[in-house]
């Protein structure tokens, strides 16, 4: 099998594979030419943004195909959320060290299966030769001026997270051996890092609502930090309640109050958002929640004074730091 055979049996979707594409009426022409043609609508904007996924850096090589390709359409469709933008269609470069029909079919499943959630079209991209290696490119729309950005913050906005915390880092602690947990904690948690679900819904729902957004990705401190360097503000964080945005924080494991903080404050690949939003915006930050069936916690708010301080539930200073993951500083 070639490289076009390749294409043709597992990423261009046909109705004799049973796999028809979404009508998305933007992607005018998707597959089989040099570039792919979009028709933005009238009054949009067109979001853009690539992550890449590389073997031993981002996943394990015993990694299910299905989740690899989930969680290769998600991270991307993430910065989307973090946007407030509409997926529409994305590209996939892929090099692959051989063809193996089964993880191709699996990688195809699971990514096809998330983007048919959100109507997100494969639209073209590239395959080659060499060590396994996942780049890809998504395309959203968001109302020209609405996109959320991470410039907008102001003093006196709170600070809002969604979802869990922490997750995706303790289940990777456990799988590299540093802490131990039950096969049951390891299920729920390995969910988490494996197959993350970008918040697009809420992200869509706060336009109008959110001064600023940011997905996190590396680290809710690391990734809040770009936002007040880009609104040219600070924050102050209750850490406490940071820690006790964990699908496990009602349980006992018997880590240390640290850990759990190290966990959800800089832990990385949780791929929930991070927002700023003004205090009289409380009950439409509440409303959009309830649209979207996510979960949002407030954890802090900014300040007219740069610099990120932490605090615990008595208003103290935490002179604990956390540094959050970059690729050339590990």
């Amino acid at each position: 099998m070639g490289e076009f055979d390749v294409i043709a049996r597992y990423f261009h979707r046909t109705k004799d594979l049973k796999r028809a594409a979404p009508a998305i009426e933007q992607v005018a022409l998707g597959i089989g030419d040099d570039c792919a043609l979009l028709s933005p609508r009238a009054g949009m904007q067109l979001a853009v943004s690539s992550d890449m996924l590389v073997e031993g850096r981002h996943f394990f090589k015993d990694v299910s195909p299905e989740a690899l390709g989930h969680k290769a359409l998600a991270v991307n469709l993430s910065d989307l959320a973090a946007c407030g933008a509409q997926p529409v269609a994305f590209t996939l470069a892929l090099a692959l060290p051989q063809i193996d029909a089964a993880w191709l079919s699996g990688f195809a499943s699971g990514m096809f299966a998330l983007a048919d959630t959100h109507g997100c079209q494969l639209m073209g991209g590239d395959t080659t030769r060499g060590p396994l290696n996942i780049c890809i490119t998504v395309i959203g729309q968001v109302p020209s001026g609405q996109a959320l950005l991470r410039s907008g913050a102001s003093a006196g906005d709170d600070v809002y997270v969604s979802g869990t915390l922490g997750d995706a880092r303790l289940a990777l602690d456990a799988l590299q051996g540093k802490v131990q947990i039950s096969d049951d904690v390891l299920q729920r948690t390995r969910q988490r890092l494996e197959r993350p679900m970008p918040r697009v819904a809420l992200g869509m729902a706060l336009r109008g609502v959110a001064t600023a957004a940011i997905d996190v990705s590396d680290g809710l401190l690391g990734d809040l930090a770009h936002v007040l360097h880009a609104s040219g503000c600070g924050a102050e964080i209750d850490i406490e309640i940071v820690a006790n945005c964990s699908i496990l924080a009602s349980e006992n494991h018997g880590f240390t109050a640290l850990y759990c903080q190290q966990l959800t404050a800089a832990g990385g690949d949780d791929y929930e958002l991070v927002f700023t939003a003004p205090v009289a915006a409380r009950a439409l930050v509440a409303q959009a929640a309830l649209n979207s069936a996510t979960k949002v916690t407030r954890v802090g708010s900014i300040t007219a004074t740069s610099g990120l301080v932490l605090r615990d539930a008595s208003g103290a200073e935490v002179a604990q730091s956390f540094a959050s993951f970059d690729h050339f500083k590990v």
